[in-house]
């Protein structure tokens, strides 16, 4: 009984406990729902202002681009605007223009008739005098201008005759002549001057007791000397110098150098002399190929082969009628980037075809061609482009020009080399050769004006209409420049051109 009892009540107690913590957990779980409910409040009305915000800020920005457009849409009406009152204002330009030439026309028109009156007068009165002439000579006109022209035919054919024979007969006499007079001094005008300063190198030395180590015992020194450097030591009574003379100027420089180093060195022996001449020549070479390279960097031009880069190197040790020829390539080579991009083309191109249009000045072999056309091989043979050949090849109208680089390369080597001062010319000597050119020319019978123009190698002459005629005129460009070439000395070629113009003046009143 008491088991059943016991039984009982931890049954009863089990079910109160049970009730009470079903009350209890009741009560938390709604405290905890009420809780939640509230936190979910909280972040629904965060989000929908998070919502709010993103709104107002798409609406601002919406509001921005529609503003943004706007006003470009107001902007391009402006400029529509602009457009269409300069549209107006050329279309009053045109109408206005048209209207000048209408009443132009008419003008020209009426000008027309009042000459074609003119010349019917004119017609009337010279057959008025044509008529009174006949009467007066008893020949009709057809008949007085068949003997006339009888007469100058025979008296024509009479003088030709004459001339002829004695043209001829002088030709042959004196042809050979002349022919070697021209060639002797064409010779003596170009060759000195430029074999002098193209062939010889002057060592200064301290004193003449060097001279005697230079030479050597039985001149064993300047022997070695002279077969290692392949030129001619030239050892006078001239004081406290040495002359080196040899065409090619990069041995003449190897020389001087190797001199230089056994000079100061002391130590002269043949052995000694082909070490210094071994070591000096790795040196100028070395030179020779950095110039080559410090001029292209120097000028912007890339891609050069390495044979193109030495030559142009070489150019240091080479001059033209006393201009370095490194110096003229650079000059040049800027003179045509900056006339090419006047003109609107490649100036890279155009400096690229500059400092290359004398390479063939300075082959390592003696070539048969003429310069441009040997550069223009070379520049073929080391992959340049076509129209940088033909440019090389045509500066100096040896080749024809088949490119726009040509004619500008031409040109600038003509500036570069015609400038006061480029060819040892001082602007004195420069100013009297052209002052002397327009002499010679206004020396002549029916010149009225003369102008020296591109540095003196143009020669423009204005003769009269009324007492030359176009035979004449040729036979006066030959004249001039025939006298030009054997009373002056001047660099390149004096290009003369005669100018015979007529003119037709008249009023309109």
């Amino acid at each position: 009984m008491e088991i059943i009892i016991s039984v009982a009540s931890l049954i009863v107690g089990c079910i109160a406990g049970f009730a009470v913590f079903r009350y209890v957990a009741t009560g938390k779980y709604r405290k905890i729902i009420e809780e939640a409910k509230k936190e979910a409040e909280v972040i629904k009305e965060k989000k929908l202002l998070e919502v709010k915000e993103k709104f107002l800020n798409k609406k601002s920005e919406l509001e921005k681009e529609v503003q943004q457009r706007n006003q470009q849409i107001q902007q391009h009406e402006n400029r529509l605007k602009q457009r269409e009152l300069s549209l107006n204002q050329r279309q009053d330009e045109l109408n206005r223009k048209k209207a000048d030439l209408e009443t132009d026309r008419k003008r020209l028109e009426n000008q027309q008739q009042a000459l074609a009156h003119r010349e019917e007068e004119l017609k009337g009165l010279e057959a008025q005098e044509r008529e009174k002439l006949e009467a007066i000579s008893g020949l009709s006109a057809e008949e007085a201008r068949e003997r006339l022209i009888e007469s100058l035919k025979d008296e024509a054919k009479t003088d030709a005759a004459s001339y002829i024979n004695e043209i001829m007969d002088d030709a042959k006499m004196t042809a050979n002549k002349e022919a070697k007079r021209i060639v002797i001094q064409t010779i003596q005008r170009v060759a000195t001057e430029t074999a002098i300063e193209n062939s010889v190198t002057v060592f200064h030395i301290d004193n003449d007791e060097i001279k005697g180590r230079i030479i050597g015992r039985e001149g064993r020194n300047i022997r070695a000397l002279e077969a290692a450097t392949g030129v001619e030591i030239v050892v006078d009574d001239t004081p406290e110098a040495i002359v080196i003379s040899a065409f090619d100027p990069v041995r003449r420089e190897i020389c001087r150098l190797a001199l230089h180093q056994l000079v100061s060195d002391g130590r002269i022996h043949p052995a000694r002399i082909e070490e210094v001449v071994a070591k000096v020549t790795k040196q100028v070479e070395e030179e020779i190929i950095e110039t080559g390279k410090r001029t292209a960097i120097d000028l912007g031009i890339h891609g050069l082969h390495p044979e193109l880069v030495r030559i142009v190197g070489k150019m240091k040790y080479r001059s033209s009628y006393g201009q370095n020829l490194l110096q003229h390539a650079r000059e040049t080579a800027n003179l045509c980037a900056v006339m090419a991009s006047e003109l609107g083309l490649n100036p890279k191109k155009a400096k690229r075809a500059g400092l290359l249009h004398d390479i063939g000045k300075v082959p390592d072999e003696e070539p048969e061609l003429p310069h441009a056309i040997y550069g223009a091989k070379l520049a073929e043979k080391y992959k340049e482009k076509p129209d940088i050949c033909n440019a090389i090849g045509a500066h100096h109208d040896e080749m024809e020009m088949t490119s726009l680089l040509a004619p500008i390369v031409q040109v600038c080597d003509a500036i570069s080399g015609a400038r006061p001062g480029a060819r040892r010319e001082i602007v004195e000597a420069y100013i009297k050769r052209l002052n002397d050119l327009e002499n010679i020319a206004m020396s002549y019978p029916g010149v009225t004006k003369t102008y020296a123009i591109q540095a003196g190698r143009e020669l423009r002459v204005i003769v009269g209409a009324d007492k030359i005629d176009d035979k004449q005129t040729e036979n006066l460009s030959n004249e001039i420049a025939k006298k030009i070439q054997d009373e002056m000395t001047y660099p390149g070629q004096v290009k003369i051109t005669v100018i015979r113009e007529t003119r037709a003046v008249s009023y309109a009143k």
